[in-house]
């Protein structure tokens, strides 16, 4: 996935936009930390992925999914966007959008896809 890739699908949620986190570059929805890239590692950082799923991510495919030291302690896993799958970075934000941004933004966006 390239950059230009990855911003598409980041801002083509409802309310998703450009910001910072802890003086970083990052995406966020509602106010709250949607997504970042890491620049270190060209890595995405994935939030809200329980420690079990992120173990069996790593498991699968070590080439894509990993964490450092500095995650550890957090329900999230990193994801090298030159070997993230389009598809399965955009389930990974769908499962974070649904957590942070109003319960309105939510529905609207879930009827938007549904057709109506």
């Amino acid at each position: 996935m390239t950059r230009e890739e990855m911003t598409a699908i980041v801002l083509a949620f409802p309310g998703a936009e450009e910001g910072t986190s802890y003086g970083r570059p990052s995406f966020k929805v509602n106010g709250k930390f949607f997504t970042r890239l890491r620049h270190e590692d060209d890595s995405l950082v994935l939030m809200d992925i329980p420690f079990d799923e992120r173990e069996m991510l790593i498991e699968a495919e070590p080439e894509t999914f990993h964490f450092t030291a500095h995650y550890k302690d957090y329900p999230s896993v990193l994801a090298r966007m030159a070997t993230l799958d389009p598809g399965s970075f955009r389930a990974f934000l769908e499962r974070r959008f649904r957590k942070i941004a109003k319960r309105a933004a939510v529905k609207a966006w879930e009827a938007e896809r549904q057709g109506g």
